[in-house]
């Protein structure tokens, strides 16, 4: 089955922002900061329920050297994977599970 990669608003921001400081961090480091999450959200493409869920129907994928996750959903009817944040995890957990 053929899926597709939809976030939350807030997703989005949590994930340009990450790359923006990363970048102004150190030129090339967003770089791969955006290759590390790139890699995450094909690997969901390629086998969606690679990670275990892990409160409700809610999925996460960590990221490797940075500490940041992927937190997402799988609609296998709509053929949907449901990004609900690019979650810095030393942030409120709260923030992680959006709808």
């Amino acid at each position: 089955m053929s899926y597709r990669i939809v976030f939350h608003k807030k997703a989005e921001e949590e994930y340009s922002y990450g790359f923006a400081w990363y970048e102004s961090e150190k030129s090339g480091l967003g770089e791969r900061f955006e290759d590390e999450i790139e890699r995450i959200l094909n690997q969901l493409l390629t086998n969606p329920e690679i990670y275990s869920i892990c409160k409700g129907s809610y999925r996460e994928a960590v990221a490797n050297v940075f500490p940041y996750s992927v937190v997402y959903k799988v609609y296998k009817q709509k053929g949907l994977i449901y990004i609900s944040a690019v979650y810095h995890t030393r942030r409120n957990p709260k923030y992680k599970y959006r709808k």
